[in-house]
């Protein structure tokens, strides 16, 4: 299956690209509500608001894992221009696209529809994956541009997503910072230790649909990363459940959302919230968004921090390195909102067989 713009001409959804109505629960027409953080008041050192931020913080990671940042420090040019040259990626020839579909066990590529992967529950979307490494050259993100497409796009688009993630990488620092904080571990604990991870630079181009009471344009999942730092169009669609309720995610052009992934849920011993969520389609018009998915090498063991841990505190999963979970999730499982616990089902799994 091949996701082809054919198909918004058509008067029947493909089959491939039809959800179950166990999925296609309807929203509850309200807002999720998550707080509104201020990062200015982190940059100015302002101890009583930063105190009272790290509070909202974690009292939403408890519950639900999603916050928005303000006053970040990215460019609002570097977010206009990553979105203007969507239209350079997504507009390209089918056959194009193709040669530079996204591999099994990859971080890098396109995909329609994650047919890669899946034959069914296929999403109504368009993505480009590629991975930046911490510890990359200048311009490495350009240098994957180059390999995927060669002549067939300008080398500016590679340089447009290369300082959208020197950005990322930045803010990402930060968001770490705040975490520790709330969670009353060292400030620097969790910026060390992503700092020769990265982060899955995710490129979203959601097509209207004329049949998005029948698809979705990314099934119900939590993510499997560290944490999502996401910015999303004025469209909408972002929704989070909670307490079986479908809740909007305000789009905001001033702000971005963060979101708690599985990885860090398990740093956390579960104490924040990786949740579920998902992505609608819209009839009328079609939608985008940047997601910088943070990292941590492969080769990192995720554990919690020994303070973090009270003295009779149970572990909620055992150590693992995060390349386990990377393979799981890649080659075994279709992330859900039970990822993590059927991973620590197959890890003791494939340990009993290789014992």
């Amino acid at each position: 299956m091949v996701f082809d713009t054919s198909f918004l001409k058509q008067k029947e959804t493909p089959s491939e690209f039809v959800w179950s109505s166990d999925y296609l629960t309807e929203a509850a027409n309200e807002d999720l509500n998550e707080p509104l953080i201020d990062l200015n008041d982190f940059a100015k050192g302002d101890k009583e608001a930063m105190a009272r931020a790290c509070e909202l913080v974690k009292k939403a990671c408890v519950k639900h894992g999603f916050f928005q940042v303000t006053n970040h420090g990215v460019n609002p040019l570097v977010i206009e221009a990553a979105y203007d040259e969507m239209s350079s990626i997504f507009g390209l020839p089918v056959d194009v696209k193709l040669k530079a579909k996204r591999q099994l066990c990859s971080f890098q590529g396109y995909s329609g529809g994650h047919a890669v992967r899946w034959s069914t529950n296929l999403q109504w979307k368009e993505a480009y994956d590629c991975e930046y490494s911490n510890q990359g050259s200048d311009s490495h993100i350009v240098e994957q541009f180059k390999s995927a497409f060669g002549d067939k796009l300008d080398k500016h688009t590679g340089e447009v997503y290369q300082r959208y993630c020197d950005a990322m990488k930045g803010l990402s620092e930060v968001i770490m910072e705040v975490l520790a904080m709330s969670l009353g571990v060292g400030r620097l604990y969790f910026k060390e230790y992503f700092k020769n991870g990265g982060g899955i630079m995710k490129c979203n181009f959601y097509p209207r649909c004329d049949f998005s009471n029948l698809t979705l344009g990314s099934g119900p999942h939590s993510d499997p990363t560290g944490v999502t730092i996401l910015h999303q169009d004025q469209v909408g669609g972002l929704e989070v459940s909670i307490d079986n309720k479908w809740l909007a995610v305000t789009p905001r052009p001033e702000a971005f959302v963060i979101n708690i992934g599985d990885t860090f849920q398990a740093l956390t011993n579960g104490k924040y919230k990786s949740c579920l969520h998902r992505a609608l389609v819209s009839r009328e018009k079609e939608r985008r968004s940047l997601a910088y998915c943070i990292i941590p090498n492969k080769d990192k063991t995720v554990k919690p921090p020994e303070e973090l841990l009270g003295e009779k505190e149970e572990r909620q999963y055992p150590d693992f390195k995060w390349s386990d979970l990377f393979t799981f999730i890649q080659g075994h499982y279709r992330p859900d909102n039970h990822t993590l616990r059927n991973f620590v089902q197959w890890l003791h799994s494939s340990k009993s067989n290789n014992d």
